[in-house]
């Protein structure tokens, strides 16, 4: 994954490859293509899975939703599992994320944990969690 960019790298990882519908149904490929020094949280096939069928289609196809929701899950710093023990961090949608730790797990926003992380692609460090984030209101 580190030589790809990290929309591309995703694509080629297939525990993503429901994010990696979503990043493309709201446009965000090239913006996280050429984003530089970013941090994402990942959320797998399994998170979206959590999310009731209806309500996920409803997102997939609210793009204004959509990016709202993805963006929340992206920060324009690279973030390290050191930096992830109690941060607070601006996403790139401008809401705040919380994140905290408990000796080597990571739990980012109020519960999604982080399944594997400091994951490098070419413009990100990515960690994948186990849920999808939701946006303050």
């Amino acid at each position: 994954m580190s030589a790809d960019p990290v929309a591309t790298a995703a694509s080629n990882n297939p525990v993503l490859s429901t994010l990696v519908t979503a990043v493309k149904k709201a446009g965000l490929v090239d913006t996280l293509n050429s984003a530089k020094n970013i941090t994402v949280f990942a959320p797998t096939n399994d998170a979206f899975n959590k999310i009731p069928k209806a309500t996920l289609d409803k997102v997939l196809s609210d793009k204004k939703t959509l990016t709202g929701i993805l963006t929340y899950h992206v920060v324009g710093q690279p973030i390290t599992p050191s930096g992830l023990a109690n941060g607070d961090f601006k996403t790139l949608n401008g809401a705040m994320l919380k994140t905290s730790s408990s000796g080597e797990s990571f739990t980012i926003g109020s519960d999604a944990k982080v399944a594997c992380g400091n994951v490098h692609t070419a413009n990100a460090t990515v960690y994948i969690i186990d849920s999808v984030l939701t946006p303050p209101k």
